[in-house]
């Protein structure tokens, strides 16, 4: 059974940093696109970043792009965002999401599986 689990969201002034983690179990990382998206209520969700579990190319949203890296260490299980130079417009729920498929669509913000998301808040 696959499940995801995020954490390391919080309350950070704009211009700061996060780093989101989430472990992956019931699946092997290995070979295995992972991806991140985030939503606001009442607004369409956005994809934000993906890795291939090719060779590890990344995609990310223009949005994002410069500020937030994705990473994955297949030994722990673990995916993460890096996310930098935070902004207001960043606020959101964030989810780390698979189709347990070896390539990424992009930075896509539609998976079969994602975890119950963590929050992130960009405010002063």
């Amino acid at each position: 059974q696959v499940q995801l689990v995020e954490s390391g969201g919080g309350l950070v002034q704009p211009g700061g940093s996060l780093r989101l983690s989430c472990e992956a179990s019931g699946f092997s990382l290995d070979y295995v696109a992972m991806g991140w998206f985030r939503q606001v209520p009442g607004k369409e969700r956005e994809g934000v970043a993906c890795i291939a579990g090719s060779d590890e190319s990344t995609y990310y949203a223009g949005s994002v792009l410069g500020r937030f890296r994705i990473s994955r260490d297949n030994a722990k299980n673990t995916v993460y965002l890096q996310m930098n130079s935070l902004k207001p417009e960043d606020t959101a729920v964030y989810y780390c999401a698979t189709d347990n498929v070896v390539f990424c669509v992009g930075a896509g913000a539609y998976y079969d599986y994602s975890g119950q998301g963590t929050q992130v808040t960009v405010s002063s």
